[in-house]
């Protein structure tokens, strides 16, 4: 690719439908900087292997890293709804699926900071559109998400890429961002789409506990507060974990979920965790 180089990586499609597994052992950030190592470019742009980028997305993203070349900058995920069929995939495959059809098929993730709705989406009559998206500037590093996202590589390298003592699923990106800080790096959210597709899901994601629990004691000895505190709080009222916020002990797993809970748990037509 002459414009950057995309790493796509297959973490989103291992996390969330192997069902019941609690796999540890794939390892995200060695595959993240596995693809940054192979790129070609300077600019690089990391994508989920399931998500689909609406048409001036790699375009909007380059000329945003032209303007900060230390910036660290989120695209804006919508999730399909459900899966596409076998007519729209041919149709995606031959550029004939529009942006704004799949807008129509998508939601936002009520759970992060997502632009104005009213924000106008790409089109594919505007991929050779010269303005620029909307951009948001945030201290909120808990925000960032490697689902989607764009950085220089001399930026990528001098945070040291993903910290590979982050095992299976949980946390490694969070410790990224914050690393990114650390290092004084600006963080911006971007309105530049990208349309994840939909996969069954856990809530809680009970299907990695464990990589959870060791990448939230990993996370905590490195900065000192606890990531995920959502899913942690929801694992100590199932009495899985010994775990409070204001813990500073590591936490300990007291019971693994039954077969029920883990059952109740699926929820195979859900658009996002």
């Amino acid at each position: 690719m002459n414009i950057l180089q995309i790493a796509t990586t297959a973490d989103a499609v291992v996390n969330e439908s192997s069902v019941g597994s609690n796999n540890t052992d794939f390892d995200i950030g060695h595959n993240r900087n596995l693809g940054a190592a192979r790129a070609s470019h300077d600019m690089l742009i990391f994508l989920d292997v399931d998500c689909i980028v609406a048409p001036t997305f790699i375009k909007q993203l380059k000329t945003k890293l032209q303007t900060q070349p230390n910036g660290l900058f989120m695209g804006q995920p919508r999730y399909l709804t459900r899966p596409l069929s076998k007519e729209e995939a041919l149709q995606l495959r031959d550029g004939t699926l529009s942006a704004s059809y799949l807008n129509r098929l998508s939601v936002y993730n009520p759970y992060r900071d997502n632009f104005d709705k009213n924000e106008p989406c790409a089109t594919k009559k505007q991929t050779t559109a010269t303005k620029q998206t909307a951009t948001k500037k945030t201290e909120n590093y808990g925000a960032f998400w490697s689902l989607c996202f764009a950085i220089k590589r001399q930026t990528f390298e001098q945070i040291g890429g993903f910290d590979t003592q982050y095992t299976g699923y949980g946390a490694e990106d969070t410790d990224f961002a914050f690393t990114a800080r650390q290092l004084n790096m600006d963080f911006y959210l971007t309105a530049d789409v990208v349309y994840h597709q939909q996969h069954g899901v856990y809530r809680p994601p009970l299907n990695h506990l464990d990589s959870i629990i060791i990448n939230a004691n990993r996370f905590y000895d490195k900065w000192q507060c606890w990531p995920m505190e959502g899913w942690l709080s929801q694992f100590a009222k199932m009495g899985l974990i010994s775990w409070k916020v204001d813990q500073t002990t590591p936490i300990v797993l007291i019971r693994r979920p039954s077969c029920h809970e883990m059952a109740s748990a699926h929820c195979p037509d859900a658009p996002y965790v």
